[in-house]
């Protein structure tokens, strides 16, 4: 039995609606009655991890920003922490207005941006759904330079870059790796996600990374927490279906990628279960136990 299983949410817990099945709960709970450690680990700021995390009981430990944190649930305290520095994301910032590139800022508590596009409407979508005290928040301002200048007390986990066109996105991505002491997410393909308007469902298509302090990954962040828990990396599972996935998919004790993952995503994974639609990470759980 894998006495850690890290799972990711978006593309792996999380249906195309942004919704943890019932079964997947019912499976991760009882994990965690076994002794398991249940550990979401997410490219989602803090706010929102927690939130999803709320469903799950019993959970102790979430990591969010890709790593760039480690959560306690229970003693409700950061445990380790590898953020972006305010002048740093300052930067980022001012060549992504300078360019005229969607992004986002990611702290611990919100989503920062300018208008609800690409992942920031799938989390507006997805909180029409949820009460007010487990949505994502969302704080759209007009001039984001301006406001993180003037951000106090709110540590900042990543930034999201995006863009519908495939020559705009690497012109700007060519950019940002030429600045020092952070990391590019390199994403080869486009993400898929789906909205519904009305009685219709909407396809959300575009391309995208995400920018971290350097050395950030959810796997360093894992074999931190391992160490701390005495557990070695032959007993950790971990889950996923994205590149964001991919270190900790190929270094875990068992690397498990969904079917809708990204090829080579699979062709690195030790198992492949089904898709997020269905249930996958219960599959994968239940064959654990």
């Amino acid at each position: 039995m894998y006495k850690l299983i890290a799972i990711d949410l978006d593309g792996t817990l999380l249906n195309s609606y942004g919704q943890v099945s019932e079964k997947n709960k019912k499976v991760l709970n009882n994990a965690i009655e076994n002794g398991v450690e249940i550990v979401l680990a997410s490219g989602r700021s803090s706010n929102s991890v927690k939130n999803i995390a709320n469903d799950l009981e019993n959970a102790k430990y979430i990591i969010c920003g890709n790593g760039s944190l480690i959560y306690d649930l229970q003693k409700e305290e950061i445990i380790y922490d590898k953020f972006i520095e305010k002048k740093k994301a300052l930067q980022i910032i001012q060549i992504c207005e300078q360019n005229s590139i969607y992004y986002n800022v990611y702290t611990e508590n919100m989503v920062i941006a300018k208008t609800l596009e690409n992942n920031v409407l799938f989390y507006h979508q997805e909180n029409a759904n949820k009460p007010d005290s487990k949505k994502t928040k969302i704080n759209l301002v007009e001039n984001i330079y301006e406001y993180v200048s003037n951000l106090e007390n709110e540590n900042i986990l990543k930034f999201t870059i995006s863009d519908k066109s495939s020559i705009i996105f690497n012109s700007i991505i060519r950019k940002l790796r030429e600045i020092k002491n952070i990391d590019v997410l390199d994403v080869a393909h486009m993400s898929r996600k789906i909205i519904k308007s009305g009685t219709e469902e909407v396809s959300l298509e575009y391309y995208y990374t995400e920018i971290t302090s350097e050395n950030v990954d959810k796997w360093n962040a894992i074999i931190w927490l391992a160490k701390n828990l005495n557990i070695n990396e032959n007993e950790i599972m971990a889950i996923g279906d994205n590149i964001n996935d991919k270190l900790m998919i190929e270094n875990a004790g068992l690397g498990v990628a969904m079917g809708n993952s990204a090829p080579y995503i699979k062709e690195i994974a030790d198992k492949v279960v089904s898709n997020n639609n269905d249930d996958g990470v219960a599959e994968a759980v239940e064959m654990s136990l």
